[in-house]
């Protein structure tokens, strides 16, 4: 097994957890290669140190590759889904502002119910709700238009979207530049602990299992390299294995904790692992079954149907044809990689 280092790039996030994982606690080296992680400052910039060959991989929102495989995004280079990362994970978070003129008609903030949650924001927002989001081709973007769109809005035509990267969220709120955001762990919580804003829902109240990052490589490098590309999955696998262990959680958000990483304290991303989120400055506590999965309910299979429903929508809000970019988004899912690792016992052996 020859020995390589991989320059692999990712937001800070704690859904960015298995590459981070994979790397502090062996599994990369015990596969036989090394890790070289390297933070990103926004989306835009991590597809093209992707795309431009400055990294071999990525932690990638689910939406980036599709969206570049419809033209619609960054370079025309085609980009590899070899597995899901995570699943779920998103907050939505409004002003400390709304949030008082939400209580104040009566809504009790019960972090469940996402029809309720969005009438009570529309009947109190501003005429264009100015909402913050990391990228126009995200989950957040998907969840937002879904949510408010299902309740009479026209999204995203009806709102005053804004690209803001996740780790300057809470600062844009406390800027007063954006009255709500879909952001993903644990950003939303740092709004709360500056108290700038409140959580209003988690993404799972809108859609129960929605991949959120994959791990993303080009697909020239993934058929030249066809041995490290297995080994990267296998050690990505094992540490979303290991993450999914509640005992492993504290472990966890120590590792992410770290200056490198997310550089706050372990107990607000663990927060993020457990479900168990802080609401709000009163210290109000939420509990969010599924918040954020790393491994549970095949949630690391890159799903091409998935893919598919991403395109399609993405097709329909640019005036694409539906079939075409369905059939262009399955493509990039390499279940063809993740089934031959299993059945060659790369993956099958470890569980």
């Amino acid at each position: 097994m020859s020995s390589a280092t991989l320059t692999v790039g990712f937001i800070p996030l704690v859904d960015a957890a298995p590459l981070i994982v994979a790397h502090e606690l062996g599994f990369a080296e015990e596969e036989g290669f090394s890790l070289a992680l390297q933070a990103a400052p926004s989306w835009a910039t991590l597809r093209d140190m992707l795309a431009m060959g400055q990294i071999e991989a990525a932690h990638m929102l689910a939406p980036i590759p599709v969206a570049m495989a419809l033209g619609l995004s960054g370079p025309a280079t085609r980009i590899d889904i070899l597995q899901v990362l995570s699943v779920n994970g998103n907050a939505i978070g409004v002003s400390r502002d709304l949030a008082a003129k939400m209580r104040a008609q009566g809504y009790e903030f019960d972090f469940a119910d996402a029809a309720a949650a969005g009438r009570a924001l529309i009947a109190v927002a501003p005429s264009r709700l100015r909402i913050g989001m990391p990228f126009p081709f995200s989950m957040h973007a998907e969840l937002l238009y879904h949510w408010l769109g299902a309740l009479g809005l026209s999204a995203p035509a009806d709102l005053d979207i804004r690209t803001v990267p996740p780790q300057l969220m809470a600062e844009a709120m406390a800027e007063g530049e954006i009255d709500a955001f879909c952001v993903g762990a644990p950003w939303g919580s740092i709004a709360v602990e500056t108290e700038v804003g409140e959580l209003l829902l988690p993404g799972t109240a809108i859609r129960a299992f929605s991949p959120e990052k994959v791990l993303a490589v080009r697909h020239d490098w993934t058929e030249a390299e066809p041995d490290l590309t297995a080994r990267l999955m296998r050690a990505t696998w094992r540490a979303g294995r290991w993450l999914s262990r509640p005992e492993n959680r504290m472990s966890a958000a120590e590792i992410l904790a770290q200056p490198g990483y997310l550089d706050m304290p372990a107990e607000i991303i663990e927060r993020s692992l457990t479900g168990s989120l802080v609401i709000s400055q009163r210290g109000e506590m939420r509990r969010a079954p599924g918040y954020l999965e790393f491994f549970e309910g095949a949630a690391t299979y890159p799903w091409a149907s998935q893919a598919a429903l991403i395109a399609t929508r993405l097709a329909a809000r640019n005036g694409l044809d539906r079939k075409a970019a369905a059939d262009a988004a399955r493509r990039l899912c390499r279940t063809d990689l993740y089934g031959s690792v299993r059945q060659g016992g790369v993956i099958s052996q470890m569980a």
